[in-house]
Protein backbone atom coordinates (compact mmCIF):
# COMPACT_ATOMS: atom_id res chain seq x y z
CA UNK A 1 0.00 0.00 0.00
CA UNK A 2 2.87 2.34 0.78
CA UNK A 3 4.22 1.94 -2.76
CA UNK A 4 0.77 2.64 -4.28
CA UNK A 5 0.22 5.77 -2.18
CA UNK A 6 2.39 7.71 -4.61
CA UNK A 7 0.15 6.80 -7.53
CA UNK A 8 -3.35 6.73 -5.99
CA UNK A 9 -5.13 8.84 -3.36
CA UNK A 10 -4.64 7.48 0.15
CA UNK A 11 -8.36 7.90 0.83
CA UNK A 12 -9.18 5.58 -2.08
CA UNK A 13 -6.59 3.01 -1.07
CA UNK A 14 -7.78 2.95 2.56
CA UNK A 15 -11.39 2.54 1.44
CA UNK A 16 -10.40 -0.33 -0.86
CA UNK A 17 -8.36 -2.03 1.92
CA UNK A 18 -11.04 -1.39 4.53
CA UNK A 19 -8.82 0.51 6.96
CA UNK A 20 -8.92 3.97 8.49
CA UNK A 21 -6.68 6.70 7.11
CA UNK A 22 -5.49 7.47 10.63
CA UNK A 23 -4.30 3.85 10.98
CA UNK A 24 -2.34 4.12 7.75
CA UNK A 25 -0.65 7.36 8.77
CA UNK A 26 0.13 5.96 12.26
CA UNK A 27 1.75 2.90 10.70
CA UNK A 28 3.69 5.06 8.21
CA UNK A 29 4.95 7.35 10.98
CA UNK A 30 6.31 4.47 13.04
CA UNK A 31 7.70 2.54 10.10
CA UNK A 32 11.01 4.42 10.14
CA UNK A 33 11.19 4.65 13.94
CA UNK A 34 10.16 1.27 15.37
CA UNK A 35 9.45 0.88 19.05
CA UNK A 36 12.46 0.02 21.24
CA UNK A 37 11.18 -3.53 21.77
CA UNK A 38 10.77 -4.08 18.03
CA UNK A 39 14.18 -2.57 17.29
CA UNK A 40 15.76 -4.80 19.94
CA UNK A 41 14.12 -7.85 18.38
CA UNK A 42 15.38 -6.92 14.90
CA UNK A 43 18.89 -6.22 16.21
CA UNK A 44 19.05 -9.61 17.94
CA UNK A 45 17.76 -11.43 14.88
CA UNK A 46 20.43 -9.67 12.82
CA UNK A 47 23.11 -10.64 15.35
CA UNK A 48 22.22 -14.35 15.23
CA UNK A 49 21.99 -14.19 11.43
CA UNK A 50 25.50 -12.73 11.21
CA UNK A 51 26.94 -15.42 13.49
CA UNK A 52 25.12 -18.13 11.54
CA UNK A 53 26.67 -16.86 8.30
CA UNK A 54 30.07 -17.06 9.99
CA UNK A 55 29.49 -20.46 11.67
CA UNK A 56 26.81 -22.23 9.59
CA UNK A 57 27.63 -25.68 10.98
CA UNK A 58 26.15 -24.86 14.41
CA UNK A 59 22.66 -24.51 15.84
CA UNK A 60 21.10 -21.91 18.10
CA UNK A 61 22.53 -23.12 21.42
CA UNK A 62 26.13 -22.99 20.23
CA UNK A 63 25.59 -19.69 18.45
CA UNK A 64 24.11 -18.29 21.65
CA UNK A 65 27.16 -19.42 23.62
CA UNK A 66 29.57 -18.03 21.02
CA UNK A 67 27.81 -14.64 21.03
CA UNK A 68 28.00 -14.57 24.83
CA UNK A 69 31.70 -15.45 24.70
CA UNK A 70 32.54 -12.83 22.05
CA UNK A 71 30.25 -9.93 23.00
CA UNK A 72 29.06 -10.56 26.55
CA UNK A 73 25.42 -10.41 25.37
CA UNK A 74 23.42 -13.00 27.30
CA UNK A 75 20.23 -14.53 25.89
CA UNK A 76 18.22 -17.42 27.27
CA UNK A 77 18.06 -20.51 25.06
CA UNK A 78 14.31 -20.01 24.37
CA UNK A 79 14.97 -16.48 23.12
CA UNK A 80 17.95 -17.63 21.06
CA UNK A 81 15.74 -20.32 19.52
CA UNK A 82 13.06 -17.71 18.79
CA UNK A 83 15.51 -15.39 17.02
CA UNK A 84 16.95 -18.24 14.94
CA UNK A 85 13.49 -19.58 14.07
CA UNK A 86 12.37 -16.16 12.82
CA UNK A 87 15.58 -15.80 10.80
CA UNK A 88 15.37 -19.36 9.44
CA UNK A 89 18.70 -20.28 11.03
CA UNK A 90 19.48 -24.01 11.22
CA UNK A 91 22.68 -26.00 11.50
CA UNK A 92 23.94 -27.14 8.10
CA UNK A 93 26.18 -29.88 9.50
CA UNK A 94 25.37 -33.54 8.98
CA UNK A 95 25.19 -35.68 12.11
CA UNK A 96 26.32 -39.26 12.30
CA UNK A 97 23.91 -42.05 13.08
CA UNK A 98 24.39 -44.61 15.83
CA UNK A 99 26.17 -47.78 14.74
CA UNK A 100 25.73 -51.21 16.26
CA UNK A 101 28.61 -52.23 18.57
CA UNK A 102 31.18 -54.63 17.18
CA UNK A 103 33.20 -57.43 18.75
CA UNK A 104 35.25 -56.78 21.90
CA UNK A 105 38.85 -55.76 21.34
CA UNK A 106 41.46 -58.46 21.60
CA UNK A 107 44.54 -56.24 21.90
CA UNK A 108 43.76 -53.96 24.85
CA UNK A 109 40.61 -53.78 27.01
CA UNK A 110 38.14 -50.92 26.67
CA UNK A 111 38.77 -48.99 29.89
CA UNK A 112 36.27 -46.29 28.93
CA UNK A 113 33.44 -48.78 29.39
CA UNK A 114 34.07 -48.62 33.15
CA UNK A 115 32.90 -45.64 35.18
CA UNK A 116 36.00 -43.48 35.20
CA UNK A 117 36.47 -40.65 37.66
CA UNK A 118 38.29 -37.93 35.74
CA UNK A 119 38.98 -34.93 37.96
CA UNK A 120 42.05 -33.37 36.40
CA UNK A 121 44.07 -32.88 33.23
CA UNK A 122 45.79 -35.66 31.27
CA UNK A 123 44.14 -38.50 33.15
CA UNK A 124 42.38 -39.83 30.05
CA UNK A 125 43.45 -39.02 26.49
CA UNK A 126 41.52 -40.15 23.42
CA UNK A 127 43.02 -40.21 19.94
CA UNK A 128 41.94 -40.68 16.35
CA UNK A 129 42.93 -39.78 12.80
CA UNK A 130 40.74 -37.90 10.34
CA UNK A 131 41.37 -37.32 6.64
CA UNK A 132 40.33 -34.52 4.29
CA UNK A 133 41.28 -33.03 0.92
CA UNK A 134 42.26 -29.48 0.01
CA UNK A 135 42.89 -28.61 -3.65
CA UNK A 136 43.10 -32.29 -4.50
CA UNK A 137 45.75 -33.01 -1.86
CA UNK A 138 44.98 -35.70 0.72
CA UNK A 139 45.76 -34.76 4.33
CA UNK A 140 45.70 -36.90 7.45
CA UNK A 141 45.34 -35.24 10.87
CA UNK A 142 45.97 -37.16 14.09
CA UNK A 143 44.52 -35.66 17.25
CA UNK A 144 45.03 -36.30 20.95
CA UNK A 145 42.28 -34.86 23.14
CA UNK A 146 41.96 -34.64 26.93
CA UNK A 147 38.57 -36.04 28.00
CA UNK A 148 38.64 -33.90 31.14
CA UNK A 149 38.07 -30.62 29.27
CA UNK A 150 37.92 -31.68 25.60
CA UNK A 151 41.14 -29.80 24.87
CA UNK A 152 43.25 -30.89 21.91
CA UNK A 153 46.58 -31.29 23.65
CA UNK A 154 48.57 -32.61 20.70
CA UNK A 155 48.15 -32.95 16.94
CA UNK A 156 50.13 -33.78 13.82
CA UNK A 157 49.36 -33.33 10.12
CA UNK A 158 50.72 -35.02 7.01
CA UNK A 159 50.04 -34.82 3.28
CA UNK A 160 51.23 -38.41 2.85
CA UNK A 161 48.69 -41.24 2.86
CA UNK A 162 49.15 -43.72 5.67
CA UNK A 163 51.91 -41.67 7.30
CA UNK A 164 52.64 -43.34 10.64
CA UNK A 165 54.60 -40.32 11.84
CA UNK A 166 51.45 -38.27 12.54
CA UNK A 167 50.60 -40.79 15.24
CA UNK A 168 54.18 -40.96 16.54
CA UNK A 169 54.84 -37.20 16.51
CA UNK A 170 51.53 -36.49 18.23
CA UNK A 171 52.29 -39.12 20.87
CA UNK A 172 55.77 -37.74 21.54
CA UNK A 173 54.36 -34.23 22.04
CA UNK A 174 51.70 -35.65 24.36
CA UNK A 175 54.28 -37.45 26.49
CA UNK A 176 56.31 -34.24 26.79
CA UNK A 177 53.21 -32.44 28.01
CA UNK A 178 52.47 -35.27 30.46
CA UNK A 179 55.75 -34.54 32.24
CA UNK A 180 54.12 -31.35 33.57
CA UNK A 181 51.62 -33.51 35.50
CA UNK A 182 53.64 -36.43 36.90
CA UNK A 183 51.09 -36.89 39.71
CA UNK A 184 48.53 -38.47 37.35
CA UNK A 185 48.50 -41.85 35.71
CA UNK A 186 47.13 -41.65 32.19
CA UNK A 187 44.79 -43.76 30.08
CA UNK A 188 45.35 -43.53 26.32
CA UNK A 189 42.32 -44.68 24.34
CA UNK A 190 42.06 -45.23 20.58
CA UNK A 191 40.45 -47.48 18.01
CA UNK A 192 42.09 -50.68 16.74
CA UNK A 193 43.80 -49.03 13.78
CA UNK A 194 46.98 -50.67 12.53
CA UNK A 195 49.31 -47.99 13.90
CA UNK A 196 47.59 -47.77 17.28
CA UNK A 197 47.80 -51.58 17.56
CA UNK A 198 51.40 -51.82 16.37
CA UNK A 199 54.21 -52.95 18.61
CA UNK A 200 56.37 -49.98 17.58
CA UNK A 201 53.71 -47.50 18.73
CA UNK A 202 52.94 -49.13 22.06
CA UNK A 203 56.59 -49.66 22.95
CA UNK A 204 56.92 -45.87 23.09
CA UNK A 205 54.51 -45.69 26.01
CA UNK A 206 55.98 -45.37 29.51
CA UNK A 207 54.83 -47.58 32.37
CA UNK A 208 52.45 -44.94 33.76
CA UNK A 209 50.27 -45.02 30.61
CA UNK A 210 47.43 -47.54 30.62
CA UNK A 211 46.35 -48.56 27.13
CA UNK A 212 42.68 -48.78 26.14
CA UNK A 213 40.93 -49.59 22.84
CA UNK A 214 37.45 -49.44 21.36
CA UNK A 215 35.71 -52.59 20.21
CA UNK A 216 36.26 -53.41 16.56
CA UNK A 217 33.95 -51.42 14.28
CA UNK A 218 32.45 -49.51 17.22
CA UNK A 219 33.10 -45.77 16.92
CA UNK A 220 30.62 -45.13 19.76
CA UNK A 221 33.24 -46.52 22.17
CA UNK A 222 35.23 -43.38 21.39
CA UNK A 223 32.17 -41.20 20.92
CA UNK A 224 33.67 -37.90 22.02
CA UNK A 225 36.61 -38.15 19.65
CA UNK A 226 34.44 -39.35 16.77
CA UNK A 227 32.06 -36.47 17.34
CA UNK A 228 34.91 -33.98 17.38
CA UNK A 229 36.26 -35.39 14.11
CA UNK A 230 32.89 -34.72 12.50
CA UNK A 231 32.69 -31.18 13.84
CA UNK A 232 36.26 -30.41 12.84
CA UNK A 233 35.61 -31.10 9.17
CA UNK A 234 32.34 -29.19 9.25
CA UNK A 235 33.94 -26.18 10.93
CA UNK A 236 37.09 -26.21 8.82
CA UNK A 237 35.24 -26.04 5.53
CA UNK A 238 31.84 -24.50 6.39
CA UNK A 239 32.85 -21.97 9.05
CA UNK A 240 36.55 -21.20 8.65
CA UNK A 241 36.60 -21.76 4.87
CA UNK A 242 39.89 -23.62 4.55
CA UNK A 243 40.83 -23.21 0.90
CA UNK A 244 44.56 -23.84 0.75
CA UNK A 245 45.30 -20.20 -0.04
CA UNK A 246 47.44 -20.21 3.10
CA UNK A 247 49.58 -23.23 4.09
CA UNK A 248 47.17 -25.90 5.32
CA UNK A 249 49.48 -26.63 8.25
CA UNK A 250 49.04 -23.01 9.42
CA UNK A 251 45.28 -23.18 8.93
CA UNK A 252 45.13 -26.34 11.05
CA UNK A 253 47.28 -24.75 13.77
CA UNK A 254 44.95 -21.72 13.74
CA UNK A 255 41.94 -24.00 14.02
CA UNK A 256 43.40 -25.82 17.03
CA UNK A 257 43.80 -22.44 18.77
CA UNK A 258 40.19 -21.60 17.85
CA UNK A 259 39.00 -24.99 19.13
CA UNK A 260 40.80 -24.72 22.46
CA UNK A 261 40.37 -21.01 23.19
CA UNK A 262 37.41 -19.59 21.24
CA UNK A 263 34.95 -22.45 20.71
CA UNK A 264 32.29 -22.97 23.42
CA UNK A 265 31.71 -26.64 24.24
CA UNK A 266 28.28 -28.01 25.17
CA UNK A 267 29.77 -30.65 27.51
CA UNK A 268 31.56 -27.86 29.44
CA UNK A 269 28.40 -25.75 29.89
CA UNK A 270 29.54 -23.69 26.91
CA UNK A 271 32.91 -22.78 28.35
CA UNK A 272 35.90 -23.15 26.07
CA UNK A 273 38.46 -25.85 27.02
CA UNK A 274 40.87 -23.09 28.02
CA UNK A 275 38.26 -21.37 30.24
CA UNK A 276 37.43 -24.68 31.90
CA UNK A 277 41.12 -25.45 32.55
CA UNK A 278 41.78 -21.98 33.96
CA UNK A 279 38.71 -22.18 36.20
CA UNK A 280 39.98 -25.51 37.53
CA UNK A 281 43.44 -24.08 38.23
CA UNK A 282 41.90 -21.13 40.12
CA UNK A 283 39.69 -23.49 42.11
Amino acid sequence: MLELSGEFPVKLLCKTMGINRSSFYYWKKHLGTPAPRTKNLLDNIQLFTEYHLKYPSHGYRWLNAKIRLDTGAAFSDPYAHKYCRIAGVKSKAKHYKYKKPGDPGRIFPNLLSAELSIDGPLQCIVSDMTAFCVKGIHYELTLYMDLWNNEIVSHALSAKRGDRMTYISGLENLLELKKTHPEYKMILHSDQGSVYASKAYNELLPMYVNRSMSRAGTPTDNATMESINGWIKAELFMDLHVTGEKPVEQEIDDYIVFFNEERPAYSLNYLTPKQYREAHVVA
